[in-house]
């Protein structure tokens, strides 16, 4: 097939062939005509020859033929380079699992070596923590022998106190015992006098003298029964027969303050169930009654408080001027303590007797230094007896000083010598006082009298009610009261 090429530029046209011996020779078909330029160059190593062939810029015209005569292949060394070719192939493919291999081990390697970076930060850590936990604990330990001096110091201290305190408590006994002999002589001297001149001993009677504090003279055989430590209690004298005998005149407390009201005499015979029934057996003027409790086999004296919420009111504590100490032991809580006519408590016995007779209502009058009074009644109170730690059981509440006593209701009493209260240490202890004491007090009208309202202490142990002024106040006038519904 005739074809006519034309070409614009000089091409260079390269032919290799394998020519075995001493080299090969190129021709040209149609050359007869066309003007060669050749260039030989051989390749020893090899045996090849190589040409090339530049040929004008001319047009040509027809069929352009080469022919070139193939040398005849060597099958052996052909044979021998695949064998060998298959064998590098092999070596080539081992290498390449080995290198897989070897790869995956490095990045196992690098993940340990991660991990191990890790675990030896985190037990640097952990030994730090370690270390830090082992000083902290040698502090504790230290500062635990530290305490425990101190406890030591202190129980040495509380006992050296208790040592005091029951020497104090030999030397009241004392005391005590020389008072009742000399109350007794006193009254045997006065049983001369009633019988040298009885006239004059009955018109002191109808007619005492108003600037001293009266008893009610309504003293009947049963009057040696009374149990209570109350002190107008200890000068009241059994009559002779069909004879009334005139109070001793007793020297007026050391008072800051004026009473809350007048002491007039009462002349109505008792005993009376409480003041409740005084007031409907129609007396109706405020003072100390002889109380007997229904199934009580007890007198006891109290003062009745005729003039303020209709009356019928009888006083079971009172405060007003400080003149008595409310720091007191369980057995002094227990029996009563303190003047009628000023501040005294009645007695925790004395109360279980009353409340158990009839359901009572508890008032608890307040008044701050500024004149202000205020109340709060619960309309349910009663004791639990002795077993039960003297228990409050209260009502609900209602009045206009808040309420500040209900947080103590199913509580025991508790006194510095009878720990009952739910706190660690003893609340008595911090309170100066007994009461029902739960962690420790939102009321505690049983403790210090300060003067003036605000006082500083290390403990709040004042006489205070928490909603009326809060626990840094001491009120100036307290009293509790009870009453039948």
């Amino acid at each position: 097939m005739e074809k006519t090429l034309t070409i614009g530029l000089t091409l260079f046209l390269t032919l290799c062939v394998d020519i075995p011996g001493a080299g090969g020779q190129k021709e040209g078909a149609h050359g007869e005509n066309t003007q060669k330029r050749s260039s030989r160059s051989s390749d020893t190593k090899g045996g090849r020859c190589s040409y090339t062939f530049i040929v004008p810029q001319q047009k040509l015209t027809g069929a352009l033929c080469l022919n070139t005569q193939s040398a005849s292949t060597n099958q052996s060394e052909v044979a021998a380079l695949r064998a060998e070719l298959r064998r590098q192939q092999e070596q080539l493919e081992k290498l390449r699992g080995q290198l897989e291999q070897e790869g995956s081990l490095a990045t196992e390697v690098r993940a340990l070596r991660k991990e191990s970076s890790s675990m030896n930060s985190r037990i640097a850590q952990l030994y730090a923590q370690l270390l830090h936990e082992v000083i902290h604990k040698k502090d504790q330990a230290l500062e635990q022998q530290r305490v425990e001096n101190l406890l030591l110091n202190a129980t040495t201290q509380a006992l050296q106190v208790s040592s005091n305190y029951r020497e104090l408590e030999k030397k009241y006994g004392a005391l005590t015992s020389m008072m009742s002999s000399q109350n007794q002589f006193i009254a045997r001297l006065e049983k001369q006098c009633q019988c040298r001149d009885s006239t004059q001993a009955s018109l002191v009677t109808t007619e005492p003298p108003k600037s001293q504090p009266n008893v009610h003279p309504n003293y009947s055989s049963e009057a040696n029964e009374m149990t209570n430590d109350v002190q107008r209690d200890q000068s009241a004298l059994p009559p002779q027969q069909g004879k009334t005998i005139p109070s001793l005149p007793t020297t007026p407390a050391n008072t800051t303050d004026p009473p809350f009201s007048s002491f007039p005499v009462t002349k109505t015979p008792g005993p009376w169930r409480d003041c409740q029934h005084v007031l409907e057996s129609g007396e109706t003027t405020s003072g100390i009654y002889l109380l007997r409790p229904q199934s009580a086999n007890r007198l006891l004296q109290a003062w009745c408080e005729q003039s303020q919420a209709q009356g019928g009111w009888t006083v079971i504590q009172r405060r007003q001027d400080g003149s008595v100490n409310f720091f007191r032991t369980w057995e002094q809580y227990k029996q009563g303590f303190g003047n009628l006519d000023g501040e005294y408590w009645l007695g925790l016995e004395h109360l279980y007797w009353l409340t158990k007779q009839a359901q009572y209502k508890l008032r608890v009058a307040l008044e701050d230094w500024q004149g202000r009074q205020v109340f709060a009644e619960y309309d349910s109170f009663h004791l639990e007896p002795e077993s039960d730690w003297y228990r409050l059981r209260l009502g609900q509440y209602h009045g206009n000083a808040g309420d500040s006593l209900s947080w103590h209701n199913n509580k025991a009493f508790t006194t510095l010598d009878r720990d009952k209260d739910g706190y660690t240490g003893n609340c008595a202890h911090f309170q100066k006082g007994g009461w029902w004491y739960h962690m420790c007090a939102h009321s505690n009208l049983n403790g210090v009298w300060y003067r003036g309202g605000h006082y500083r202490s290390r403990y709040q142990d004042g006489v205070y009610w928490a909603e009326f002024h809060g626990g840094s106040y001491s009120l100036k006038r307290v009293s509790m009261m009870i009453k039948p519904t």
